[in-house]
């Protein structure tokens, strides 16, 4: 190892170290000190819930007082007086979810004003969806005098199980339990509120102190860069070169193979298709017929035409041999002459070239003709159009692309957003987007226009990554 790197790891790594050891220190701190703020907050909360519940429960007693106390000089009108106090306790309530509950001390229910199909029936044996026995739990808080019990419940006013605070209280003399419960969605929300708040502050912590090291890493690295500027530049320069030398021969390659495909394999795979042709042609004519040889050759005939068609297909998606000797005008026209042979719809193309027309680059060639073939392929597939026409425009300073037809439409403002959106849509308009162009839509029932954009000039993004992979 050398004398400079040497020097430089023993600046880093005891940095590191305790800049690591600082870190954990003050996340371990900062936990523990969130973990006590929710204990903390979490206790008062409960603490004035449970006050509030009781002060509920006193002012439905108070409210039932006088026919309870009514019960004890004349039995005979107990039970009516019962059924009042039910109905008083049945009208009561605070806020939506806010009731009272009443049940006898064997578990049935006796009054409960959001789910009246519950009255009448034994639930002593009712459990919540964690298992827990919650009337069982309330007529023993009951029977000690009073108390809280915190359970899963119903809420109804999301029909959604909540967590849910009740306090109960006996009345001995009729042998009921009466009740009131506050839903706990709100302390959770607050608590998982101040939670979120505290991890914050401990990755805000956290990132000051990453921020911290990385400024000290960036000193440490800057006095080595001191040490040996010349020698990274220099490397830094080889690699650059060479990176540029890699995507040039990956685009030359694309361009051989396709050349290759289309001149070498293609060519031989004609010639081999004409001399079948020919042998076919004169088992045909000869006197003494062989069925099975003829069919076999036409056979082969059919799927070496099927071999030779994807080949041309191949070749002409690695690179279109005609956009790199005529240009996107000429390989455009071939495009839609091509694509209008093949799906019968009629596809029309013009050239505008104004005067001075500017020279477009290999890479605006390219983006221009994949929009053509992505918007040509869209129509033929899914626009149920008759004609479409290209149109394509050159001037001194931009270039722009007109593809229309008269199919039945899309909806514009769905084209790049929501499920319904194209990947050939995005990708057209991201291709613009790294030339500094743009991408227009105007589509109805009948007409649909896609306008592709490219500026020209000495502000052109130089681009050559963005021939076609």
């Amino acid at each position: 190892m050398k004398l400079k790197a040497k020097i430089v790891l023993l600046a880093i790594v005891p940095f590191l170290a305790a800049m690591a050891s600082i870190e954990i220190g003050v996340h371990q701190q900062a936990t523990a000190l969130a973990a006590t703020q929710h204990a903390t907050t979490q206790a008062a909360y409960l603490a004035s819930k449970e006050i509030e519940l009781k002060h509920y429960v006193e002012l439905a007693t108070t409210a039932i007082a006088p026919l309870y106390d009514a019960g004890q000089d004349n039995a005979r009108d107990d039970a009516l007086l019962r059924t009042r106090a039910l109905a008083v306790l049945e009208k009561m309530d605070f806020g939506k979810d806010g009731y009272f509950f009443v049940y006898d001390m064997h578990g049935r229910s006796l009054m409960h004003p959001r789910e009246p199909d519950l009255v009448g029936r034994d639930l002593s044996d009712l459990r919540d969806s964690q298992g827990t026995p919650v009337i069982q739990q309330l007529l023993a808080a009951a029977s000690q005098g009073g108390g809280y019990v915190r359970y899963l419940w119903h809420r109804p006013s999301t029909g959604k199980v909540a967590s849910k605070l009740g306090y109960v209280v006996p009345l001995e003399r009729w042998g009921w339990m009466i009740g009131t419960g506050i839903y706990l969605d709100d302390v959770d929300s607050t608590l998982a509120h101040i939670d979120e708040g505290a991890a914050a502050n401990i990755d805000r912590t956290m990132k000051w102190i990453d921020a911290i090291a990385v400024a000290g890493l960036a000193v440490i690295a800057l006095c080595a860069l001191v040490l040996n500027v010349t020698e990274y530049r220099s490397a830094d320069a080889k690699l650059k070169r060479l990176a540029q030398q890699v995507v040039e021969s990956q685009e030359n390659e694309r361009a051989r193979l396709s050349r290759e495909l289309h001149d070498g394999i293609s060519q031989m795979m004609v010639s081999v298709k004409l001399l079948l042709e020919s042998a076919l042609t004169r088992f045909e004519r000869s006197e003494v017929r062989v069925p099975e040889a003829e069919a076999a050759l036409a056979t082969s005939l059919t799927r070496l035409g099927d071999t030779l068609r994807e080949v041309r297909r191949i070749s002409h998606a690695l690179r279109p041999s005609m956009l790199d000797d005529l240009g996107v005008a000429a390989a455009l026209e071939q495009l839609t002459r091509e694509l209008s042979e093949q799906s019968g719809i009629e596809i029309g193309f013009t050239q505008i070239a104004h005067t001075h027309a500017a020279i477009l680059p290999d890479a605006v060639n390219t983006v221009l003709f994949r929009i053509a073939q992505e918007a040509l392929t869209n129509i033929v597939r899914h626009a149920q159009a008759s004609s479409a026409a290209l149109a394509l425009e050159i001037s001194n300073d931009a270039v722009t692309l007109n593809i229309a037809d008269n199919g039945r439409g899309f909806d514009v403002t769905h084209a790049f957003v929501g499920r319904r959106s194209g990947v050939g849509l995005r990708n057209m308009r991201e291709r613009l987007e790294a030339l500094g162009g743009t991408l227009s839509l105007a589509s109805q029932a009948g007409h649909t226009l896609v306008t592709a954009r490219v500026p020209l000039g000495s502000n052109e993004p130089a681009l050559p990554a963005l021939q076609e992979s």
